[in-house]
């Protein structure tokens, strides 16, 4: 999605959403390797921070009109699902 945003928004908004994403994955698998539930669930927090991030990145560009509204819901509607099964996993630990 971010291919779409204006090329002056590379090392702004494309810049910032990438990282987000990126940073979602990332701390699950870095908390899944440390060897205590308690770094394990702030790892997970921090993965949660990072999909609120990418959902308020989502908004701006939809304002902007560089995406459409389908577009920022179906992304969106990902980023919840990814967020739900995180809150599942912390409440399992």
């Amino acid at each position: 999605m971010t291919k779409k945003l204006p090329k002056e928004e590379l090392y702004g908004l494309t810049s910032q959403m990438r990282r987000s994403a990126v940073s979602i994955p990332s701390n699950i698998a870095e908390g899944f390797r440390r060897y205590h539930n308690k770094e394990y669930k702030q790892f997970l927090y921090i993965a949660l921070g990072s999909c609120a991030e990418l959902e308020t990145q989502l908004i701006i560009p939809n304002e902007l009109n560089y995406i459409n509204e389908i577009n920022k819901t179906e992304i969106i509607e990902k980023i919840k699902y990814i967020c739900r099964m995180t809150v599942k996993l912390i409440n399992k630990l």
